[in-house]
């Protein structure tokens, strides 16, 4: 009986998610609660997931050993993979998917030897076909191959199902065009009078077309005319409508981007690719040999966010030779420990690869030669040296939110109750409002380490001010001693 191989990591399960709303319907379907039987073997993992009806939905995935994984199960979604398969690929990572080394039940097992078959037909040179033309499974099952986790088998296969999903998100980019143009027309005052139901329909739109990433931006504009309960008022014009407006055009340019991408250089085409959520697996990125970059890394921050049943860590890096920043991304199931994790205040000499863009940020992490040392505090600059910094990289990325910056020999000013509001230098001359949704536990942290003297801070500046996330203390003015994530 053949085991299964190496286990996947969650980061590389989330990699096969056809769009960011299935990858979090998945995790959610990630708990052994919701699998009364599960099992792995013979390079497999299938189970039974209860759903909303009497009979549980029958879950298969073929991890495709040297070639590509491929998904059956009996719900009645077309994404491939469903949330369902990607609960079950979420549990297996987590090892809570029953036994190792099992034989597969008939239903699971007799789907696998078609498939299989089918694959070793095709590589033989036969003519029969285990998939047609868009993407379904000969057989007529729910099921489908996809790109496999690293390499895939078949660069010619794997080609066009990248050209058919260009074709998916350039049909989604112009149906949204004609839809912002409605909301202008219509008046931008008018938005808040349909609720979130139309901006939710646009996003659904957005995500049959397969780019997330443009779901993403409209479930964001359908939550600016919230904003006006209260009396709230937010970006430019004194209001969410002016807010709305920029946001618009930033969409709108985003779209004209990828409708044009074959016109701009590489380096925007990538970082456009990017923010409609065409990604590059990780692995792929480390197996450029020209792409990897060995530094020794400053560790500066690290922070996790609960996203379902999955938790996400961003880790940020300074390079002390390359004098770069970096973005490293990973997943794993809620409870369970992160791959990377690497101590903040550390150093750690390794190599990364960039992902690709414009202005990159996001890296990969590769290998590792030794054990993290205690590092040091980074190079900084002053508030405008961090202004300066974000400008320079929206010139590159229009689209960026914030960019890490450090700053130097800044105090924090508190208001009158004792609420921290902006990030000064020494001399008072120039000051950076905190971010909304600081927490204040970490501003309060910020005031003890600084106790009213210039420190230097870590965070992210952006248009809605500076987010920190690390402070150095210093000794009477000196070199800063201690790394305190906040």
């Amino acid at each position: 009986m053949t085991e299964v191989g190496a286990r996947w990591t969650a980061e590389q399960v989330m990699t096969l998610a056809p769009d960011a709303a299935s990858g979090r319907a998945g995790s959610k379907l990630a708990g052994p609660d919701r699998w009364p039987e599960s099992g792995s073997g013979e390079g497999a993992v299938w189970g039974l997931c209860r759903g909303s009806g009497s009979k549980p939905y029958q879950t298969v995935v073929d991890l495709g050993g040297d070639g590509e994984p491929g998904f059956k199960c009996s719900c009645p979604s077309r994404k491939f993979p469903c949330k369902h398969a990607l609960g079950l690929l979420l549990l297996w990572t987590g090892n809570q998917a029953g036994a190792d080394g099992q034989a597969p039940p008939e239903w699971a097992g007799k789907w696998l030897e078609g498939r299989r078959e089918r694959a070793a037909r095709k590589a033989a040179g036969s003519h029969g076909r285990s998939r047609n033309g868009d993407g379904a499974a000969a057989d007529g099952s729910a099921g489908a191959d996809t790109a496999g986790v690293g390499r895939p088998a078949d660069p010619e296969a794997a080609r066009r199902r990248a050209e058919r999903r260009i074709g998916r998100i350039a049909a989604g980019a112009a149906e949204l065009e004609e839809r912002l143009a409605d909301l202008l027309r219509g008046g931008l005052a008018e938005a808040d009078r349909h609720g979130r139901t139309a901006w939710e329909e646009t996003a659904a739109r957005m995500v049959d077309a397969q780019a997330p990433g443009l779901a993403a931006r409209i479930r964001d504009l359908g939550a600016l005319p919230a904003s006006a309960a209260g009396g709230r008022t937010e970006g430019p014009g004194g209001g969410w409508p002016g807010r709305l407006l920029s946001e618009c055009a930033l969409l709108h340019l985003l779209n004209r981007g990828f409708l044009a991408l074959e016109s701009l250089p590489e380096p925007l085409a990538a970082t456009v690719r990017t923010r409609v959520g065409l990604t590059v697996d990780s692995s792929e990125l480390l197996a450029d040999e020209t792409a990897r970059a060995r530094d020794e890394w400053l560790v500066l921050a690290q922070r996790d966010t609960d996203e379902g049943r999955l938790t996400a860590r961003r880790t940020w890096l300074y390079g002390r030779a390359t004098e770069r920043p970096a973005l490293l991304l990973s997943f794993a199931p809620s409870g369970r420990r992160h791959e990377v994790s690497l101590p903040v205040g550390s150093s750690v000499d390794a190599e990364l690869a960039y992902h690709p863009g414009a202005r990159p940020l996001r890296a990969a992490l590769g290998e590792r030669y030794g054990s993290a040392s205690p590092g040091c505090a980074p190079p900084g600059g002053t508030v405008t040296d961090a202004l300066a910094g974000y400008g320079a990289a929206l010139c590159d990325d229009p689209w960026l939110e914030a960019w890490p910056s450090v700053l130097t020999d800044v105090v924090p000013i508190a208001e009158k109750d004792g609420s921290i509001v902006q990030l000064a230098d020494a001399a008072g001359d120039f000051a950076l409002p905190v971010a909304p949704g600081t927490s204040p536990g970490a501003l309060w942290r910020l005031m003890a380490v600084s106790g009213g003297h210039p420190v230097t801070v870590f965070g992210e500046c952006g248009h809605r001010g500076f987010a920190p996330y690390t402070v150095w203390n210093s000794e009477d003015g000196g070199t800063a001693v201690e790394a305190v994530q906040l």
